[in-house]
């Protein structure tokens, strides 16, 4: 299905503030809130419902909000809005952008403020972890499990299983693996089999491994994805990169940190663990997460956002167009 993203500027000159949004949101095939459907707003008195409310059409909604207040001022520095598609799959509208937009190449030139919308909870967010993830496939031959005709394809995963296993005790229990800023401080090896068999006497024909891990800022994990597909390529398995996307890390003692904390009444800036568009709009240099709404309420079978959230991304974002850009 062909995506579209959006990005737009008023004004001129250098500074400003940009803020970023995605426009999709993860499916909804296990939504279990009996009230309404998922894409159906519905309010309580502290809440709204559905999906995306949170993640993160609420901090958009907030973003829209407080700049039509500033309707019809003179800005005496830009206001920009991005809206990226397929946040969820691979960031894959911000790399768009970020190859292609002029409007965006101007941007990296005039260096806004940048926020990312994502739901913090309203804390300034300075840093979080990347996203790796990639497939390793083995072959053999479908056969009756009662004959010999059939080739298991699990046999030929086993010994790379048994890599796999060894890099999770690696980067779980080496400390050059972790970083204490994040909770967990480590990358969070994640691995995952399917045989794709739909009964237990067909001997497998086909076996996929599949490896998600979060890298953190201050270390490459290249050494890791060439120790796989080596390992791969031992075995005469395929080998396959899906993502690769870094961390985000600014200064927390900066003076756009320290500035942007003062706005918000926090005494310091936070880490997060999960990854954003700001993995592929790096050439933004002074860039923050900033949104509202828990990350503990997206993605879930009944996402909603507090009222209470909401009024207070809309005068966060108001503040913020008043400083940067009024």
């Amino acid at each position: 299905m062909e995506k579209v993203s959006v990005i737009a500027t008023r004004g001129s000159g250098p500074g400003g503030l940009l803020y970023c949004a995605h426009s999709d949101v993860v499916p909804v095939d296990s939504w279990s809130f009996e009230e309404s459907g998922p894409f159906d707003l519905y309010e309580t008195a502290d809440r709204v419902y559905g999906r995306g409310s949170c993640d993160m059409k609420g901090s958009l909604a907030c973003f829209l909000a407080a700049a039509e207040q500033y309707q019809g001022q003179e800005l005496r520095a830009p206001l920009s809005i991005l809206v990226a598609a397929d946040e969820e799959v691979g960031f894959l509208g911000a790399k768009d952008i970020a190859l292609r937009s002029r409007i965006f190449q101007d941007l990296i030139v005039q260096q806004p403020l940048t926020v990312i919308g994502e739901p913090t909870s309203l804390q300034v967010v300075h840093a979080h972890k990347g996203v790796a993830v990639f497939h390793v496939t083995s072959y053999g031959r479908a056969g009756h499990s009662s004959s010999a005709s059939g080739l298991n394809a699990n046999l030929k995963m086993i010994p790379f299983l048994q890599e796999m296993l060894a890099i999770h005790e690696e980067v779980m229990h080496d400390p050059a693996w972790q970083n204490t800023l994040f909770d967990p401080p480590t990358i969070s090896w994640n691995i995952g089999v399917n045989d794709f068999t739909m009964a237990s006497n067909i001997t497998p024909e086909r076996c996929m491994c599949t490896v998600c891990f979060r890298p953190m800022p201050g270390r490459t994990v290249e050494d890791l994805l060439d120790r796989a597909s080596r390992k791969a390529e031992e075995l005469g398995i395929e080998y396959e990169l899906i993502q690769n996307s870094v961390p985000f890390y600014s200064d927390p003692n900066s003076e756009m940190i320290q500035q942007l904390l003062k706005l918000a009444g926090q005494p310091e800036a936070s880490r997060v663990c999960y990854a954003s568009d700001a993995a592929e709009l790096g050439a933004m240099k002074n860039m923050v997460l900033c949104g509202p709404g828990s990350i503990e309420q997206a993605h879930t079978d009944d996402e909603w956002i507090s009222k209470d959230q909401l009024s207070r991304g809309v005068e966060f974002y108001h503040k913020l167009i008043g400083h940067y850009c009024v």
